[in-house]
């Protein structure tokens, strides 16, 4: 028999089993008094550096110990509500939830049954500043942060961080496009890689030009000038990647290219293909190598992409002005 009693009537209640689990019923009314898990709510937070935020509890169990802002939720509010109510309880800060990371239903030691619901929430506004149940607060590293007191809140945090994880890659992927410094560019990589492999690079694009239907010409085996052009031509694809103030150069080269072209008796066309073809086996031999293989580099490969086309869209425009000067007796 059960020592509790009806909060009903305040009969006392009984002990019986009920769709095969013990309950306690009302002897009088027959109320069933369920026996439900305690709701608990949690919340984190990150700050502008990608660090989350964490208290020291003050009180058991796990005093001293780092966990996620947290507490059970109360009568008359939503989940989410008490996570927000928490969170400004043991740190200040006020918030609005984001999104859902984790909920499932766990034991504890002290507290028994338990639904556990972790919320991510955005900073809206406060002050950080450790609440009556905290010793203190501070922002750590995803990496970096101590052992969590509760094993759902480190499952919560290794959440957040994934779901953050190919977002932040993306974000910093774009800001290193446009950072002053230049470093880790697409480019930089690139130009190393030419200037290292230049040889791969020519032979490559020497057999396609040699058997490509669109340029007869250079099928000749002792085709003159053709090797050294080709070199000087990567040589000025790498300047002009590294430094924009090389245009001048660029278009004086490719000047001339177009003229001996006509010199040597070269349609137009075909030079304008041989170059389609040396800008195409660049591009082909940068992503065989690796250079551009990381999808997450989606925005710099796309500002590569842009920057290879402009530049041998310059190469095609001097060249032919080159050969159509020749042409016309013009210098």
């Amino acid at each position: 028999m059960s020592n509790a009693y009806c909060e009903r009537c305040g009969a006392t209640m009984v002990t019986m089993e009920l769709a095969g689990r013990p309950r306690d019923v009302c002897g009088e009314c027959g109320r069933v008094a369920y026996r439900n898990p305690l709701p608990v709510a949690a919340a984190v937070v990150l700050n502008d550096r990608r660090e989350v935020l964490l208290v020291r509890r003050r009180n058991e169990p796990h005093a001293g110990m780092w966990c996620l802002p947290t507490g059970f939720a109360e009568l008359g509010e939503t989940i989410e509500e008490a996570a927000l109510r928490e969170l400004h309880e043991e740190t200040g800060v006020v918030g609005k939830t984001h999104r859902l990371l984790v909920a499932h239903s766990l034991s504890d030691d002290s507290y028994g049954d338990l639904l556990f619901i972790c919320f991510e929430v955005t900073k809206t506004g406060g002050t950080e500043v450790p609440g009556d149940d905290a010793e203190a607060l501070s922002y750590f590293p995803f990496e970096e942060h101590p052992p969590l007191a509760f094993e759902a809140h480190t499952e919560a945090v290794q959440m957040c961080a994934a779901l953050h994880r190919e977002p932040w890659a993306i974000q910093d992927s774009f800001t290193r496009l446009y950072s002053d410094s230049g470093e880790g560019m697409l480019s930089d990589a690139l130009v190393t890689l030419v200037e290292e492999r230049a040889d791969e690079i020519y032979d490559r694009w020497r057999e396609v030009v040699r058997r490509d239907r669109t340029t007869p010409s250079y099928a000749q085996p002792d085709f003159p000038g053709v090797k050294d052009a080709a070199y000087e031509a990567l040589s000025r694809f790498c300047a002009w990647l590294l430094d924009r103030e090389q245009g001048d150069a660029v278009e004086a080269f490719y000047f001339e290219v177009g003229r001996r072209r006509f010199q040597q008796g070269v349609d137009l066309a075909e030079l304008i293909s041989a170059l389609t073809l040396l800008r195409k086996e660049i591009w082909a031999f940068a992503r065989e190598h690796q250079v551009l293989a990381n999808p997450l580099d989606v925005y710099r490969v796309m500002e590569l992409s842009r920057r290879i086309v402009l530049f041998f869209d310059k190469a095609l425009f001097h060249a032919t002005r080159g050969f159509l000067s020749a042409e016309g007796g013009t210098s």
